[in-house]
Order: C-alpha cells, then structure tokens, then sequence
C-alpha cells in the first residue's frame, strides 16, 4: 500500500482542519494508528488537541520543533499503517524535512495550513512540501465582503507591529477576503 502526503491550504476560515479531522476520522476507520500534532504557541480553542472553529477536537501533542514528533513516532511505526497528522503546519519549524523524511519511509501525512502569512509571503516550509504532496486541496473560505470564494486573509490590525498572540489570532483579528475585496488587489487597481 502506497502512503499518501495530503495538503489542505488556503485562507484562514477555510476548514483546512475540517478537512484534516475528517481523514483522521477516514484513518481511524480503516484500523490506522494516527497520532496528531500542533504547534505549541497555537492556543486558541484548546491546548491539547486539534480543535476546528466549529468545536471539534482531536488529541494531538502540542511541539515547538518537528523533531519532537520523531519522540512519538519511530522507526518501527515507519509504514503505512501510521498516520502522522500536523495541524498549522507553517507555525512548526522545520516541519517540513521531518514530515518529507516520514513520507519518504512509509509513513501517511495529513497536513493543515495556511500557505500565505498576511504579508503575502509564501512559508517556505509549506512550499518545500508540495512537490511530495499526492493531494493538494486548496480550501477557500467566504469572503466576509460577499458571498464569493476567499483564497487570501485579511488582518484587521496593523501585522508588522503585532504580538505573536495577534499573529496567530482567531475570529475577529483576520477576515477571508476574495480578490475583488482583498486590499491588496484593490491598491494594485488604483
């Protein structure tokens, strides 16, 4: 059996996770050992799970570092069987060689995060992962302007003078945006 490396991306408020839970879900039918992870500085809803904005939740090991999921995870758990699920991957340095080494030795990799920050810079580690991917699924969300697709997250507060709580924000600090009312995309037009 061939392990898959799935991606879901897009804005904030796109049910990434939504989607992660659901293939957890998927994995734990199929008899898979799935064990979960968040970034540390992530504490918004729970400390100690995976939690959707909707209040679903998953036990998941909160870390600082990718190399803290090789505690959880050895190489005697490297096959298909195992499910490595990583929530907010872009808040987890380094994410990104540990999952591919993962992939690399059998192991299946479910991964959540926004792919942009407000600035509009790509995270590297995001984009070191999809060539690996065996599914990208871009997951836009409403933009709160009008009813259209919102591929891009608005922050609703000055970004380059915020704390590191602002940053990761939640309901309220950061808004989904279509092109059409996506600042950014209406400066370019004046």
């Amino acid at each position: 059996m061939n392990p898959q490396f799935i991606i879901y991306t897009g804005p904030m408020f796109g049910s990434k996770t939504t989607r992660l839970m659901s293939d957890i879900d998927r994995f734990l039918y199929k008899k898979r050992n799935v064990v979960a992870f968040k970034a540390k500085k992530d504490k918004r809803y729970t400390k100690e799970s995976i939690s959707t904005h909707t209040g679903a939740t998953f036990p998941a090991f909160c870390i600082n570092h990718a190399e803290e999921i090789l505690c959880y995870v050895d190489d005697n758990m490297c096959n298909p069987n195992t499910v490595v699920a990583v929530d907010e991957a872009f808040m987890i340095q380094d994410i990104d060689s540990v999952l591919i080494s993962l992939y690399r030795k059998g192991v299946n990799i479910i991964v959540s995060s926004i792919q942009l920050d407000a600035n509009e810079v790509p995270f590297e580690n995001i984009k070191n992962m999809m060539p690996w991917a065996t599914k990208i699924e871009i997951c836009p969300a409403v933009c709160t302007m009008c009813d259209q697709d919102a591929y891009f997250t608005e922050a609703m507060f000055d970004i380059n003078n915020a704390t590191q709580e602002e940053k990761i924000g939640s309901f309220g600090m950061y808004e989904p945006r279509c092109a059409t009312h996506y600042t950014s995309f209406k400066e370019r037009k004046d």
